[in-house]
C-alpha cells in the first residue's frame, strides 16, 4: 500500500515545480531569490525540491519577488490541499466531532460506488445507533474531545439516508474478527450484529467477510479504507486522516480492495460468521 503521506508528499514537489518554474522564469537564480527574500539560499531549494514545506507568507514573498503576486492565490490553495491531504485527529476533531462527520455530508452524496474494507470495526454506513454511541464515546476518553456526542451521533445516523435513498450501492468486505470486537458491551452488540444481518438483504448493499481460517499468503490485513468511485481514498490512521486524490494510488487501493474481496464469503456464508458470532455473545 502506498505509505501514508506520499499523495501529501506528491502534491508539494509539484508545487516545488510549479515555484522553480516562477523563479526560472523571473531569470533569478536560488541565490538571487533568497537575497532578496532574506533567506538562506538553501530554504529555496528546500522548497523547491519538497524537503521544506512553505508558509503562505512565503509563497507571497516568492511570488511578488519574481514579478508575479496574481500567482500566490492559487499556489497557496495547492498548499492548502496538500495540507489537509493527511490531517491529525486533534485538528480534525479540535472542537468536537460533529463537524467532522458533517464534512464528509456532501462527498457522501455525490458517491455513487462506496468500496469500503475494515479489519477492526463495522463501518458507519451499517451502524446503529447505540454502536455509534459506545464508539464516539471512546474516541472521546482517548483523545480528549470536547463532548458533542448527541449531535455527533445525530449526524452518522443521518448520512446513513444514502443506504437507502439514490443511486448509491455499498460494497462493504470486514475481517470476521470486527464480529468478535465487542463494542458497548453485550446488548449493544447483538444489537448492531442483528442489524447487520438485515442489511445484508437491502440491494444497494454487499457484505463480504473474510473468515479467520482462510489463506492470507497472497493478501494480508491492511489498514481499513474507503473509495469513493475514483474521486478519493480515505483512510483512519493511530495518528489522523488520510486523503488520497493520486490516480496511482487510488489504483493500488482499488486493486487490494479486489483481492480482499475475493477472499471474503457473501449471502449465507456471510450470515453463518454473523449469527455464529450473535451465539458467541449468547453463551
Amino acid at each position: 500500500m502506498p505509505s501514508p503521506s506520499s499523495s501529501a508528499q506528491q502534491a508539494l514537489e509539484a508545487l516545488g515545480v510549479r515555484l522553480r518554474e516562477i523563479r526560472i522564469d523571473a531569470g533569478l537564480t536560488g541565490r538571487d531569490l533568497g537575497r532578496l527574500t532574506g533567506w538562506h539560499s538553501s530554504k529555496v531549494s528546500k522548497i523547491e525540491y519538497a524537503k521544506q514545506t512553505p508558509t503562505p507568507d512565503d509563497i507571497r514573498a516568492w511570488c511578488r519577488h519574481c514579478g508575479m503576486p496574481d500567482q500566490a492565490a492559487d499556489l497557496i490553495a495547492s498548499l492548502r490541499a496538500a495540507e489537509g491531504m493527511f490531517v491529525e485527529w486533534r485538528r480534525l476533531e479540535s472542537t468536537g466531532l460533529r463537524l467532522a462527520q458533517e464534512a464528509v455530508v456532501p462527498l457522501w452524496e455525490r458517491t455513487k460506488r462506496f468500496r469500503i474494507y475494515n479489519p477492526r470495526l463495522i463501518p458507519g454506513p451499517v451502524q446503529t445507533r447505540e454502536y455509534i454511541r459506545a464508539l464516539m464515546l471512546g474516541l472521546m476518553d482517548r483523545r480528549g474531545i470536547p463532548d458533542d456526542l448527541d449531535a455527533a451521533v445525530q449526524v452518522r445516523m443521518d448520512k446513513q439516508r444514502v443506504v437507502r435513498e439514490g443511486d448509491h450501492r455499498f460494497a462493504i468486505v470486514l475481517e470476521e474478527a470486527v464480529l468478535r470486537f465487542p463494542i458497548g458491551g453485550q446488548a449493544t452488540m447483538v444489537g448492531q450484529l442483528g442489524h447487520l444481518l438485515a442489511c445484508t438483504a437491502l440491494p444497494s448493499v454487499s457484505l463480504g467477510i473474510i473468515p479467520l481460517g482462510v489463506d492470507r499468503s497472497t493478501m494480508w490485513p491492511v489498514e481499513g479504507f474507503w473509495m469513493f468511485d475514483e474521486e478519493q481514498v480515505s483512510a483512519e490512521l493511530t495518528s489522523g486522516h488520510l486523503t488520497v486524490t493520486q490516480p496511482c494510488e487510488i489504483a493500488v487501493y482499488g486493486d487490494a480492495f479486489v483481492r480482499l474481496a475475493k477472499l471474503a464469503v457473501y449471502g449465507s456464508a456471510a450470515r453463518t460468521l454473523i449469527t455464529s458470532a450473535v451465539n458467541a455473545l449468547d453463551e
